[in-house]
């Protein structure tokens, strides 16, 4: 019996069985070789054995938990409270009644999002508002806001200047400005943090072969909370006829009697300042980036920056926010003055502790130097059981020898609150440096996974 092809069973059975016996012809194409994965070996490589190392030491994961509310001077996290260091609400003004009211009546108003790039149809009163008022912190003609922080210094140094020019940057310089130096394709060149008789010998020995030259700092370091010697600064970019841009993503808010920052602090005219960079995401309860400057140049960023131009405009209840934020700090100096006092007692505590904080001058960032990556993990773990939570930052991201718990302080952090916590770590990393880590065992633990 044949079926509906004319076919019997058995001759259909003996035909399959020939066709699978044999070999591609070479009509036939083979399958593509795997797609190698996309991203850096190394950098995958380093998380997976830092994440293997936790493991293997017991420790909880440190990094992306969920905070619930709003951290202030406490945090709540999985139904616990807990003395919270990680965030920088450096003035306790995210969640504050008036910003928050004033970013809900901006949503009623414009909405969520303006739509569209600001040289488009985006732009809307506010944003002129917010950059008048940032202008008016730093003395300068304009400001222009864009919607990311790293992006601001990115698209600003690599539009700025290019090949044949020179860009000299500290060596703990955020990733941002980094990544703005190479964007560039300018000459590069990192000088030791915060030595100004080095950036001076390195602009004496690259200056002449450049068209332009501009040096990049920060006005309050992120890792290690120091300052650059500003005046000095500007001394030495007057001999080498340089351009000076100030990133002042930790600083507005933070130094100076009235928060406006580094210049404050140093009492150097701003205008000796070509660039002032900052962000929206610290102080100002927001996020996104400002760039305060002559005309001229926010001008020429205006109509041609790729990071502005090419992307949608600040979103109006962060704007408002923004500038609800510069509005309270201006009528409550008090928050200033609660920050840095909170800053110089959390240092002095941990220093009669017999704490390594490192170069800190103890305003809204403070270091706790364990020299040990291990040491450091280890700590925040157990801090994190004792109801602190503090972040560790570890190799590869510094040093080994850098290794450390960062915290960060706040005008809502109260003086008991401190001085427990500080003795709360002295007493966590003593109990930690009593329990050697047998490397040996460690290696073979991650051998075997």
């Amino acid at each position: 019996m044949t079926d509906s092809f004319g076919l019997s069973g058995a001759a259909k059975a003996q035909l399959f069985a020939r066709l699978s016996a044999r070999q591609p012809g070479p009509h036939v194409e083979a399958l593509p070789e795997p797609k190698a994965p996309l991203g850096s070996s190394e950098v995958t490589g380093d998380i997976r054995m830092v994440q293997r190392i936790g493991e293997a030491l017991g420790i909880t994961n440190p990094y992306f938990r969920v905070q619930e509310g709003i951290p202030g001077a406490r945090s709540t996290i999985d139904g616990r409270v807990y003395d919270n260091f990680v965030s920088y609400n450096y003035l306790g003004l995210n969640g504050d009644p008036r910003v928050a009211a004033a970013a809900k009546d901006a949503i009623d108003r414009y909405g969520t999002s303006v739509s569209a790039s600001r040289i488009v149809s985006g732009e809307r009163a506010i944003h002129h508002d917010l950059e008048a008022a940032l202008a008016a912190i730093y003395r300068t003609e304009d400001a222009l806001t864009l919607v990311s922080g790293h992006a601001t210094n990115v698209t600003v140094i690599g539009h700025l200047v290019g090949r044949g020019d020179l860009i000299l940057h500290d060596s703990l310089s955020h990733n941002s400005i980094v990544q703005g130096a190479l964007t560039s394709g300018a000459q590069r060149i990192a000088f030791p943090h915060n030595d100004m008789d080095e950036l001076d010998r390195l602009l004496s020995q690259a200056r002449g072969g450049a068209a332009r030259a501009l040096i990049v700092v920060e006005g309050h370091y992120s890792m290690d909370g120091d300052v650059p010697d500003l005046g000095r600064l500007v001394t030495i970019a007057r001999r080498h006829r340089a351009h000076i841009m100030v990133d002042e993503a930790h600083s507005l808010g933070v130094l100076g009697q009235k928060g406006h920052g580094i210049f404050e602090q140093a009492r150097v005219d701003p205008a000796d300042i070509d660039i002032w960079m900052g962000t929206l995401s610290k102080t100002l309860s927001g996020c996104g980036g400002y760039i305060a400057a002559s005309r001229e140049l926010i001008d020429y960023l205006r109509y041609s920056a790729p990071g502005f131009v090419y992307s949608v405009g600040l979103p109006p209840p962060v704007a408002v926010a923004a500038l609800a934020s510069l509005d309270v700090m201006a009528a409550e100096p008090e928050r200033v003055a609660k920050l840095q006092a909170n800053g110089a007692r959390f240092l002095a505590a941990a220093r009669a502790l017999g704490l390594d904080t490192g170069p800190s001058i103890g305003s809204a960032i403070v270091p706790i130097m364990t020299g040990s990556s291990i040491v450091a993990a280890r700590a925040a773990d157990a801090l994190f059981q004792k109801g602190v939570n503090v972040q560790p930052i570890i190799y590869p991201a510094v040093p080994e020898q850098g290794a450390r718990l960062r915290f960060f302080m706040s005008s809502l952090h109260e003086a008991e609150q401190l001085e427990r916590v500080a003795a709360l770590v002295a007493e966590t990393i003593a109990d930690l440096r009593d329990m050697p880590v047998d490397l040996a065992d460690l290696a073979s633990r991650l051998a075997a996974r």
